[in-house]
């Protein structure tokens, strides 16, 4: 049995063979595709903006989360009758003979009190990424892993790519898990510059569209 938070990206591409790839259609289409943002969204996203400049020298992770994340996440709205946005739900299963499990900090997917099928993850680590520090990316890589592995025993899910981003301090990295076992990272959004915050709430956007889309089929 082993958490998320144990595994680097290097462990995952020795113990499942995954491997980053740099330049792939589902990230690509996700980064290029483009969607109405209104007055009242660009006006909130700035008040956030804004303060997540002033202030994020002096935030804990809880507060990051609590004045900023939450208020884009809010602002998309993911949620519908069926589809939901868990914060800190358990959730484990076996992939390859290898038990992961773990709370991560967000996660889109069908249900309302228990997980049924993730479309999406946010994992957010406050500290910048060093030698003795966890790697963020690969703690959200490894439970989109898992994801993949239930969404097969769901047909509307099976086969299909996993989304997720992580999130160190003000910068923004978007990841896709694809089904051959490749997976890519976008160049880095600051959250603090107004341009790449509209381009990250974009994203969260387009992802939500596409979640609906594929669940509505």
């Amino acid at each position: 049995m082993s958490t998320f938070k144990s595994w680097t990206r290097e462990k995952l591409k020795k113990r499942f063979g995954l491997k980053r790839v740099y330049d792939h259609p589902n990230l690509v289409e996700w980064l290029n595709s483009e969607v109405e943002i209104n007055r009242f969204e660009a006006e909130s996203l700035e008040f956030w903006r804004e303060g997540m400049l002033k202030y994020i020298d002096y935030w804990n992770e809880e507060e990051v989360k609590l004045k900023f994340i939450g208020n884009i996440v809010t602002l998309v709205r993911y949620d519908t009758d069926e589809i939901s946005c868990f914060a800190e739900r358990y959730i484990g299963g076996v992939v390859d003979g290898e038990e992961l499990n773990g709370f991560p900090d967000l996660i889109i997917a069908t249900g309302k009190q228990e997980i049924d099928a993730p479309f999406f993850f946010l994992h957010e680590y406050k500290k910048e990424l060093d030698n003795d520090s966890p790697d963020p990316a690969a703690q959200c890589l490894s439970a989109m892993l898992l994801a993949y592995e239930l969404n097969l025993n769901v047909p509307k899910m099976a086969q299909k790519p996993v989304f997720g981003a992580y999130i160190i301090g003000r910068s923004w990295f978007f990841m896709v898990l694809n089904p051959d076992k490749t997976y890519c990272i976008s160049d880095v959004f600051s959250a603090t510059h107004t341009d790449d915050l509209l381009k990250i709430y974009k994203m969260m956007k387009v992802n939500c569209i596409k979640i609906k889309e594929i669940w509505e089929e």
